[in-house]
């Protein structure tokens, strides 16, 4: 009986926990993770090291010598971006110094900024990030850490930061040094992380910028193109054999050891892909491997993989009714925040996907957009989620839903203490075997008065 007891004790304290605190979760299934990936054995890249990835997982499509040590030449310049972006304000002013000036050697692109001249972090990233300029990475890195080797450490901090395994720079320009090398795949995890920077993004597409008049500078005509060929169109003022209407970014490289370089991004029905490649060189019929394996690698990503979305964004998830609402306000939509695009193989089937759906108690008042649970999808170890929001205001309907609960606590509470109170045996027994004997003694006396009366009722004659 003790057991019996104590399990429904346990009972109880279960059904009051899960009344008030317990949340909701149901669907728990994945998909299938052995997919297999399409061969890519067919494609023909010209570069020595390449390599393809899909930005949102990270995940490799193709490569080629990807972790193989190469010079990065001015793709570092990608770096140098990440950390005035992350260490300054577009509208910070840095001033140019005279070894920014002096110390490019005579045969790489700058912007023609004189010394002593000030300009906004933003004016700089525009000309180091479009058309390559050597000294405004100089320029940022001395307003960042007061000198360039001090500024390479943090480089060489932010590289092991993002995952780079085999990256170690000593410059913030890519100007050639032994010492300043990396791989094809560091650098696309580099641009992958640099991508997800609004700003970054916007001035890797730009294919012209024009630097203003400033202190040292009295014209505006310091105007810039881009060096990045997939970017520009076929127009009556420019050529280009290589323009890709999906790219979007990203930079370019070259110098005597390093060859010709390039970090590609591009973003099609959704799909955004990375591809890097390095050492590159010039065809016998004159055309750039580097743009041309730059194509073929994401011409090979769309043709072959596709992000198939299974929720928009804020669309409706289910209907729920919410335990405590007015009338007009307890069914709820609830919406998927941020969609959801899987990640997969042209092809496969999405059918059988089945996602893993949290949902909170629900009670009310709730305001519409707050966080009320999660849904998240897992294909080929890739985990994609969203939070889950109410879509309008859920009201209270009136103080019962409270009282009720208040009620329902104060009887579980009673019960438990009911019976958790100790019986006092003895004192039972005693009371027991004294009125045993009060009854015996009463029942004797009753007896013997009975006898009495009648015996003195018996005519004596």
């Amino acid at each position: 009986m003790k057991k019996l007891k104590y399990i429904f004790i346990f009972l109880l304290i279960v059904t009051l926990f899960q009344s008030v605190f317990v949340t909701t979760s149901f669907g728990a299934n994945t998909a299938d993770s052995n997919q297999s990936k399409t061969d890519a054995t067919d494609i023909t890249i010209y570069s020595p090291s390449c390599v393809l990835i899909e930005s949102s997982t990270g995940e490799i499509l193709y490569q080629k010598n990807a972790n193989e040590v190469r010079y990065p030449a001015s793709t570092t310049k990608m770096m140098t971006a990440i950390l005035a972006l992350e260490n300054c304000q577009l509208s910070d002013v840095a001033t140019v110094s005279h070894n920014a000036i002096f110390s490019i050697p005579a045969d790489y692109v700058v912007a023609n900024l004189r010394e002593g001249e000030q300009l906004t972090i933003e004016q700089l990233l525009n000309v180091l990030l479009i058309p390559s300029a050597n000294d405004a990475a100089i320029v940022l890195a001395e307003h960042i850490s007061g000198s360039v080797s001090k500024f390479a450490d943090l480089m060489n901090e932010k590289a092991k930061e993002i995952g780079c395994q085999h990256t170690h720079f000593v410059n913030p320009n890519g100007i050639h040094n032994k010492n300043h090398t990396s791989t094809a795949y560091d650098l696309a995890l580099i641009a992958r992380y640099a991508m997800n920077n609004p700003t970054f993004r916007e001035i890797v597409k730009k294919t012209k910028y024009t630097l203003p008049a400033t202190n040292k500078y009295s014209k505006a005509d310091r105007s810039f193109n881009t060096t990045n060929d997939l970017l520009i169109k076929n127009t009556s003022k420019s050529k280009s054999n290589y323009y890709y209407p999906d790219a979007i970014g990203v930079k370019t490289g070259y110098t005597g050891e390093a060859g010709n370089c390039l970090v590609s991004a591009a973003n099609k029905n959704g799909m955004e892909v990375i591809s890097v490649v390095l050492g590159a060189d010039i065809t016998d019929t004159g055309l750039s491997e580097k743009f041309l394996d730059s194509i073929t690698l994401l011409n090979y990503a769309f043709d072959n993989y596709e992000v198939k979305t299974i929720y928009e964004k804020n669309s409706v998830l289910k209907e729920v009714q919410v335990f405590g609402a007015t009338k007009e306000t307890r069914n709820l939509n609830v919406l998927v925040k941020d969609g959801i695009g899987i990640f997969l193989e042209k092809g496969v089937n999405t059918d059988n996907l089945q996602a893993e759906v949290t949902l909170d108690k629900l009670k009310a008042p709730i305001t519409a957009g707050s966080v009320i649970g999660k849904i998240s999808y897992t294909v080929d170890e890739n985990t994609y989620t969203s939070e889950l929001i109410a879509q309008s205001d859920v009201l209270p309907s009136n103080f019962l839903p409270i009282l009720f609960r208040v009620i329902l606590i104060a009887i579980i509470l009673y019960l438990i203490y009911v019976l958790l109170k100790p019986r006092k045996k003895g004192r039972n027994k005693k009371l027991r075997t004294k009125n045993s004997k009060s009854s015996k003694y009463k029942s004797s006396k009753g007896r013997k008065r009975t006898n009495e009366y009648h015996y003195s009722n018996i005519n004596i004659r």
